[in-house]
C-alpha cells in the first residue's frame, strides 16, 4: 500500500520522536516507571498529544486515526509506558455525544487533569463485547450498577471509568446495552489495581450497587459505540506494534553488526541475514496492514470489522516472531531486563491480548467475510 503522511503529521512524528530520544531511554527504562507517568504526562499535555484526538468543541485539536498513529508508532518505538490509548483515543470515542459531563471530562483529557479507563470485557464473555452480564437498573430517578468488569486497560490510575452495563435483554444481546461514566471514587466501585509484565498499569472492577452512574448517549443501543470506539483503539495498538517491532529489529541489525564470532561480525552469516530478511518482512507487513485498517475506520461496520480483525490477527502474529526473533540473534544478553529487547518481546505480548488477541480476531474477520 502506497502511503505517506502530510507535512504536519511528518513534524507529529518527528516531534514524538525526539521526545522519546530525549526523555525514554532504555538504559533508564527501570527508573522512569518507577517514577511513575505522572510528570512525562502532564509534558505530552504541553506538547497537545492528549487533546489531538478530542473534538474541537471540547478544547480538542479533531484530529483523525491517521494522526493519531504518527504519535503511536513513536510511543511504540520508543516503548513509553503510558495510557494514551485508553483516555486519549478510547474513552473520546465512548464520551462523544455524552451530554455535559463528558464534555467536562473530555476537556480535564486535553488539560491533562483527568485519566479514564474502560471496563467492556467480563469473566464470563471473553472479548465479546455483547456479552455483557453487568446490569444497570433504573430506581428513583438514578441508575444503580451491579457486576464486575474483568479487565481495564491502564486503569489503574483513573479519575474515571467508562463501563458496559445490560439495561435489557439476555446477557447476550446486542440491544439492551448502555454506558454509564462514573467516578473512580464512587461509593460501590472496588477497584483492584495490578501491573502487567510490560509494566502497564490495569485494573479489574467490582460494581457493587454504584449510583454515582452517569448515563451517555442511548443506554439501550451502545453497543455500535463501543465496536467503534474499540476498533479506533485497536488500530492505534496496531501503530504502537509497528514502531515497537521496527525498533526491536534495528536494534537487532546493529547488534549483527558489531557482535563478533570467529573474528568477523556475525551479520556476515548467511543464515542470520535470512532471519533478519524474515524480520524486516514482518515489519513491513504489519506496517501495511495498520495503514489498511487505520484507512477503513470510516467504513461500513463489517468492511471496518474485515480490515481491522483481519490487521490485528496479522499484527499481533509478527509483532510476537519479530520479538522473539530479537530476542534470540543477540543470544542470552536479549533475556535480561537491563536490554531493551526484551521489553519490546514483552509490549507485543501485551499488545496481543489488548482487546482481543490473534485467534479472536481470526474468528471475528471470518465472520465478517462471510456475512459480506
Amino acid at each position: 500500500m502506497h502511503f505517506v503522511y502530510n507535512d504536519e503529521q511528518v513534524m507529529l512524528r518527528d516531534s514524538v520522536d525526539r521526545y522519546g530520544q530525549d526523555v525514554w531511554h532504555g538504559a533508564d527504562r527501570k527508573v522512569i516507571v518507577a517514577e511513575g507517568a505522572a510528570r512525562r504526562w502532564c509534558d505530552m499535555a504541553d506538547l497537545g498529544w492528549l487533546a489531538l484526538a478530542l473534538p474541537e468543541t471540547h478544547g480538542g485539536l479533531g484530529g483523525g486515526p491517521v494522526d493519531v498513529m504518527a504519535v503511536m508508532e513513536g510511543l511504540g518505538r520508543h516503548l513509553m509506558v503510558s495510557p494514551f490509548v485508553a483516555t486519549c483515543v478510547l474513552a473520546p470515542a465512548l464520551l462523544a455525544n455524552g451530554g455535559d459531563a463528558a464534555g467536562e471530562v473530555m476537556a480535564q483529557i486535553g488539560r491533562g487533569e483527568a485519566l479514564v479507563g474502560a471496563g467492556l470485557i467480563e469473566a464470563g464473555g471473553g472479548h465479546d463485547l455483547h456479552r455483557v452480564a453487568s446490569r444497570a437498573e433504573r430506581s428513583a430517578g438514578t441508575w444503580r450498577l451491579t457486576g464486575a468488569k474483568l479487565h481495564v486497560e491502564d486503569g489503574a490510575d483513573a479519575d474515571w471509568f467508562i463501563v458496559s452495563a445490560r439495561t435489557a435483554g439476555a446477557e447476550d444481546d446486542e440491544g439492551g446495552i448502555g454506558l454509564f461514566l462514573l467516578p473512580a471514587g464512587a461509593d460501590g466501585l472496588t477497584v483492584e489495581r495490578f501491573r502487567s509484565i510490560d509494566q502497564h498499569r490495569h485494573a479489574r472492577l467490582k460494581l457493587d450497587g454504584v449510583t454515582a452512574a452517569i448515563p451517555l448517549a442511548s443506554v439501550d443501543n451502545a453497543l455500535p459505540t463501543i465496536t467503534a470506539g474499540v476498533d479506533r483503539a485497536i488500530c492505534a495498538y496496531l501503530a504502537e506494534a509497528t514502531g515497537s517491532m521496527e525498533a526491536a529489529a534495528d536494534a537487532t541489525l546493529e547488534y549483527l553488526r558489531t557482535r563478533q564470532q570467529f573474528g568477523v561480525a556475525i551479520g556476515s552469516f548467511q543464515a542470520l541475514q535470512h532471519r533478519m530478511v524474515d524480520m524486516a518482512i514482518a515489519c513491513e507487513e504489519a506496517r501495511a496492514m495498520t495503514y489498511q485498517a487505520t484507512l477503513s475506520l470510516h467504513h461500513a461496520a463489517q468492511a471496518r470489522r474485515r480490515a481491522v480483525s483481519g490487521a490485528k490477527a496479522r499484527v499481533s502474529q509478527s509483532g510476537i516472531f519479530v520479538g522473539q526473533q530479537a530476542v534470540q540473534l543477540h543470544g542470552g544478553v536479549g533475556f535480561s531486563d537491563e536490554l531493551i529487547i526484551s521489553h519490546h518481546l514483552r509490549r507485543q505480548m501485551m499488545l496481543d491480548l489488548a482487546h482481543g488477541p490473534a485467534d479472536h480476531h481470526v474468528a471475528l474477520f471470518a465472520q465478517a467475510a462471510v456475512a459480506a
